[in-house]
């Protein structure tokens, strides 16, 4: 077998680890950066934990998930955040008319998900587009040439509390398609930073069981002191 066919074998393969809806289930729901239990991830998928357990045992294998015990309990997370930016850049690629709220339920979860919500450690949803625009128009976002951090950019993350790790081996500002906007956010290592700031800070709180965050008034207030952004532009 030449390069070629090895590489065409291994994207195959990578593929049909994605093409199965209940491992598509699993790896959107760990899109929300933290470890979760295979009995909480069966119950999200709908399947038998038995069944859930041969679904993981692949994207273990495949490389798409890490996976770690404690005790008796069985916790995995995506693998890194080269296999969040794969999963995020195929749901990008999904129309969103063809995929319809099943449940009154299902129809809120996901209006809160388009409202604000983290893609793996960074923000998304309007409340990503809003930040990300915001740091543009200011000036301290370039994304006229890809995503980069301006000087300026750099010193308003310093200024505003948000330590910026940059000895991490990612870049520091990134392009991520946001799937419900159909418009690049901020993700990264800045991204990343002020998604954890926000959390930590309490300028938003996870909101039910899925990537959900709501911005809270104190969180408004700081958004609108920092960036400019009005808490109209956030629901």
């Amino acid at each position: 077998m030449t390069a070629k066919d090895s590489r065409a074998a291994g994207l195959a393969a990578l593929a049909s680890l994605v093409a199965d809806e209940t491992r598509a289930a699993c790896l959107l729901a760990l899109l929300d950066g933290r470890a979760w239990t295979a009995g909480e991830l069966a119950r999200h998928a709908g399947v038998a934990a038995s069944t859930l357990s041969e679904h993981l045992g692949k994207l273990v294998a495949g490389g798409l998930l890490a996976e770690e015990r404690q005790g008796r309990h069985r916790y995995v997370r995506l693998a890194d955040v080269r296999v969040a930016q794969l999963v995020e850049d195929l749901a990008a690629q999904v129309p969103v008319a063809a995929v319809r709220p099943r449940s009154l339920r299902e129809s809120s979860s996901r209006s809160a998900m388009a409202r604000g919500r983290t893609c793996y450690d960074h923000l998304a949803g309007r409340l990503g587009i809003a930040v990300t625009d915001a740091l543009t128009s200011r000036g301290l976002l370039r994304q006229d040439t890809g995503f980069a951090l301006t000087d300026a950019g750099v010193e308003w993350f310093g200024t505003a509390g948000i330590p910026l790790d940059r000895s991490v081996r990612r870049p520091l500002a990134r392009a991520c398609l946001d799937w419900t906007e159909r418009r690049p956010h901020l993700a990264g290592a800045a991204g990343a930073a002020l998604c954890r700031h926000a959390l930590d800070v309490g300028w938003c709180v996870r909101i039910g069981s899925e990537r959900a965050v709501r911005v809270t008034p104190s969180g408004e207030h700081e958004l609108f002191e920092l960036l400019g952004i009005e808490a109209a532009g956030l629901g």
